[in-house]
């Protein structure tokens, strides 16, 4: 069931209702700006990643400044993404049993959807779906490419899996999936440029290979907000996957450019605002937001608002914060806004972004594929 929102339209943002999920509109549209400016000029797409944000909505907004479309984990994300008029999805994940495969091959009539494979078990399983469905599926060969999760190994394993795919009468072989997640939260910005560095030069080897068997190979995506620079250079990759650079968190802020100083590339625009409900001692504060209000998958999140706070401990409805000096503002009632230390986590457990500008509220939106893990 969802929720009713935390605000209204027009209200100040201290009338915001606490936990809430809210978005710094100004940041937010920073953000979305930055990504297409830093890659203008290359060969390279955007399809971002709808698994950070599963608001149509936003994909939306995402595609109005270019993207070629969006990628999403699950079946479910993929159907709130069609049904919210995105007219290109792809599922950058193995999607394997009948329910999900019909579901998948329901939404092929309305809009472009693509879907990933490592094994000729999930092609036939594929070829069967589609076939009974009267449809057409492109097919992407997903290569592990360091990560050690999904994937062939690139090569001739990736060949034949292309091969299979291309020979089936309903499926159609689309290209590569060749994203490299561990890669993306390697600190140094040496340590990345070489992960990616690896991972391009398998990538290109397996498209070359493909291509010279006859097969065309028009797209290899993946990339990632911590690695997209490399990938965009490599004249390998042709799409992008970036997804949480709209909202950063406290993770992706702990990457290092190359002078060495903390990343820059984007800005914090995703806060969980929380209420401070108790001051039992001068030294701690506790707030509303606890395990329920934020993943602590990368840590904790970090307090914006007071410098003299560090969030150390959560409970399942409360944050305690640690609090160094006496000359801070946490009174009981007070809001403060949290920095999630990640952002994809922490948006499904929420059912409403409200939208700030100018410390009032100007757009409630949906989160429409939250809790949709199946």
């Amino acid at each position: 069931m969802t929720t009713r929102p935390p605000a209204e339209i027009g209200m100040s943002l201290d009338e915001v209702d606490t936990p809430a999920l809210i978005i710094d509109l100004d940041a937010f549209e920073r953000n979305l700006a930055r990504l297409p400016e830093r890659i203008a000029g290359s060969k390279v797409r955007l399809r971002p990643h709808a698994k950070t944000h599963k608001c149509p909505v936003i994909a939306l907004q995402q595609i109005a400044r270019g993207a070629v479309g969006v990628c999403v984990q699950k079946v479910g994300e993929a159907e709130a993404m069609v049904h919210g008029g995105v007219p290109d999805v792809l599922v950058t994940n193995e999607i394997v049993g009948r329910p999900k495969l019909r579901r998948l091959m329901a939404l092929a009539p309305i809009a472009r959807v693509g879907v990933c494979t490592d094994d000729k078990s999930q092609i036939d399983a594929l070829e069967a779906a589609a076939g009974e469905a009267g449809v057409t599926m492109p097919v992407y060969v997903e290569v592990n490419m360091g990560g050690n999760r999904c994937g062939v190994e690139p090569g001739e394993p990736a060949l034949n899996l292309a091969r299979h795919a291309a020979d089936q009468p309903h499926l159609s072989f689309a290209g590569l999936q060749a994203y490299h997640g561990s890669a993306q939260h390697l600190r140094g910005w040496e340590e990345r440029r070489a992960a990616i560095a690896q991972a391009a030069d398998k990538a290109g080897h397996t498209r070359e290979l493909i291509e010279k068997n006859g097969l065309p190979c028009p797209v290899v995506t993946g990339a990632g907000t911590g690695s997209f620079e490399f990938e965009t250079a490599s004249g390998v990759y042709t799409e992008l996957q970036c997804g949480s650079y709209i909202f950063m968190d406290a993770d992706y802020g702990r990457n290092l450019d190359r002078d060495g100083a903390l990343t820059k590339a984007f800005e914090p625009s995703l806060f969980v605002w929380a209420t401070v409900m108790s001051r039992p001692a001068q030294e701690r504060a506790i707030v509303d937001a606890g395990l329920k209000a934020l993943a602590f998958d990368s840590g904790p999140p970090l307090v914006w608002d007071e410098p003299a706070a560090i969030y150390e401990r959560a409970s399942d409805e409360h944050g305690r914060l640690a609090v160094s000096t006496a000359t801070n503002r946490l009174h009981i009632g007070d809001k403060i806004r949290l920095v999630p230390g990640h952002c994809d986590p922490t948006v499904n457990l929420y059912d409403w972004y409200v939208g700030i500008r100018r410390n009032r509220v100007e757009a409630l939106w949906p989160i429409t594929a939250r809790g949709a893990v199946y």
